[in-house]
């Protein structure tokens, strides 16, 4: 998309939208690959109003929508993104938790971070919510992405969402029957912002969590490497059976560099930018990975990494199936 056809609509948006929007902010810094360009507005509602505010400057504008929490599964393009970015970091109460001890019902906002929700939980007695401590997203993120790890994940325990669609204008309560919730995706839209979410937990004893999130812990550091990366880039093409770095183990591409990227030395699933890093050298590792896994096993793997404006990419880049 370009910036300088687009400027009239970017002029209006921020007329629209007035003192919570930002012109031309980094996103690269806000997500975990520390890599990319910038918003052309990026907006920072704090009350239901400015939520209204957002939605009437993407609906008379045209503009696209990028809903930002914790950047874990986010590549922004080097050129950046001609639309509205929005966060949750400033929303009213969208970083309380409430738990209602009689029924083990857990209130998150969608911008607390699923880590310290898991500690949180353990902290109340409860269990069921000890996975997400290796999980660097939020709520909001979690949900969408159906985010999960260590035989678990966010379908084991969502019951319903508050749900604020920025195309209709209007928030509204779904169960999680509605949302589609499958392995690493759902049927939220990206227009679609999850305000809050009603987590179903059971009691459990206090100190068998403690030890289990010490364990889950000590697991990552030992076997998933730090640095700027965005976590396992592609979905297990038949999850617990075929492992996707066990596909690119088997094809000689451990730590295999193209420009200012690399796979990791570490575990193969896993590809780490340099530090001032190129958004476009990750893409194109991600796409021979891709490739070469295909060729040599059969496995097309799908991407569990958003891309943010690179035009036209998106559909490919999600897609995969089997042998």
């Amino acid at each position: 998309m370009n910036v300088t056809a687009r400027s009239g609509d970017v002029d209006e948006a921020a007329r629209i939208l007035g003192t919570q929007a930002q012109r031309d902010v980094p996103l690269g810094p806000m997500t975990t690959y520390r890599v990319g360009g910038a918003a052309a507005l990026y907006a920072s509602p704090r009350t239901h109003d400015d939520l209204h505010r957002v939605a009437e400057a993407c609906r008379v504008t045209g503009l696209p929508v990028l809903v930002v929490g914790r950047g874990s599964n986010l590549l922004v393009a080097d050129e950046g993104f001609v639309g509205v970015a929005v966060t949750l970091a400033s929303f009213e109460a969208d970083h309380d938790v409430t738990v209602e001890p009689a029924t083990s019902v857990v209130d998150a906002g969608g911008a607390v971070a699923l880590p310290v929700l898991a500690r949180r939980t353990v902290s109340w007695g409860l269990t069921g919510f000890e996975w997400a401590v290796g999980v660097p997203g939020s709520v909001g993120g979690g949900v969408k992405m159906n985010a999960g790890g260590h035989g678990s994940d966010m379908a084991a325990s969502v019951l319903d969402i508050d749900l604020f669609d920025l195309e209709r204008g209007d928030e509204l309560t779904l169960p999680q029957a509605a949302l589609g919730l499958r392995f690493r995706g759902s049927d939220i839209a990206d227009h679609q912002l999850v305000l809050r979410a009603r987590l179903g937990l059971r009691p459990g004893d206090r100190e068998a969590g403690e030890r289990e999130i010490d364990e889950i812990v000590r697991w990552r550091r030992e076997h998933q490497p730090g640095g700027q990366n965005a976590g396992s880039v592609f979905v297990n093409p038949v999850p617990g059976e075929v492992p996707a770095g066990a596909l690119i183990d088997r094809v000689g591409l451990r730590g295999m560099r193209l420009g200012t990227a690399h796979v990791s030395d570490k575990h193969a699933n896993f590809i780490q930018a340099d530090e001032g890093g190129r958004a476009a050298d990750v893409l194109a590792l991600i796409e021979l990975v891709r490739a070469r896994v295909a060729d040599e096993t059969g496995y097309r793997m799908r991407s569990e990494v958003r891309l943010v404006g690179f035009a036209g990419l998106e559909p490919e880049h999600q897609r995969g199936v089997g042998p």
